[in-house]
């Protein structure tokens, strides 16, 4: 908890420093300033999970979604099973998120299936990173399968600073006919837009049921700013907190931020960690 809150931290990179390529590391620097997340790491650039779980501790995250990613033009590939021992360490910290992209893996649905069963409680696609679009009709596999189980998708929504992604894949209009299609999905939009998209995000968000919005790598004092032409309020009861982990200046300095906000009290709560307890399985606190 921090300051008497539950916290759910629903986007954190844990990754192999071994598996990532330069532009990855310049951005967790930048991003993070005095942040000590490179004490999680050893002598080898790997993540020890006594040491990450110990720091999230530390911070107050009571619950941590891991992402993986499969995206060698942008990331580099950092597998999922790379997370297992997190996992291990703390069950009831810590959540897997699969990660497929459809240049790499095919069948595209029997990936998915199998990173669900090693216990994933989302699908997060990068289009931006992996350079495809979220309406190729070959990722409605993906979307079948998530529909069966209850699971949601996570999709990067708006720019990208690093090279190789291809930010046009980025614009959640792509999503138009998807969230259409998969009505029963829950569809979460990663940096809520980030760029020039937030009112396309915003709306989609306040439109349909099944559309949120992730504030992962989202300064909260200008969230305001971004979504300006609606109703600030109402457009946060949509809003699943997360922080690009490690590319933040500390969890509590954010949750404070958004507190700063004057949100009420139900709402506040539920963007911490509420709404992410409605979206994925066994994140209630």
């Amino acid at each position: 908890m921090i300051d008497g809150y539950p916290v759910v931290d629903a986007h954190v990179h844990v990754p192999r420093l071994s598996t990532l390529k330069p532009a990855w590391l310049e951005w967790a620097r930048r991003f993070s300033g005095p942040h000590p997340w490179r004490s999680v790491y050893d002598s080898d650039g790997d993540p020890v999970p006594e040491r990450l779980d110990a720091l999230f501790e530390e911070e107050g995250v009571d619950r941590a979604l891991l992402f993986c990613e499969y995206s060698p033009r942008a990331t580099g590939i950092q597998p999922i099973e790379d997370n297992l021992p997190f996992v291990e360490c703390n069950p009831q910290r810590f959540r897997l998120v699969a990660n497929v992209n459809p240049h790499l893996h095919h069948p595209l649905g029997s990936e998915v299936e199998r990173q669900l069963d090693l216990g994933a409680v989302a699908l997060k696609l990068h289009p931006v990173h992996g350079g495809f679009s979220p309406a190729d009709k070959e990722l409605y596999r993906a979307y079948h399968v998530c529909e069966e189980r209850g699971i949601p998708v996570i999709l990067h929504s708006g720019t990208s600073s690093f090279p190789g992604a291809r930010t046009i894949f980025g614009d959640p209009q792509l999503l138009t006919d998807v969230v259409e299609d998969f009505p029963d999905v829950r569809f979460v939009f990663a940096h809520g837009g980030r760029g020039w998209w937030y009112d396309a995000a915003a709306f989609l968000a306040l439109a349909k049921d099944n559309v949120w919005l992730d504030l992962a790598g989202l300064p909260p004092k200008k969230l305001p700013e971004y979504y300006a032409r609606f109703d600030f309020e109402r457009l946060a009861t949509r809003f699943v907190f997360g922080t690009d982990w490690p590319g933040v200046p500390g969890t509590a300095r954010n949750v404070r931020a958004l507190a700063a906000l004057g949100l009420p009290e139900e709402v506040l709560r539920d963007v911490l960690a509420g709404n992410a307890a409605k979206l994925y399985p066994g994140l209630a606190i």
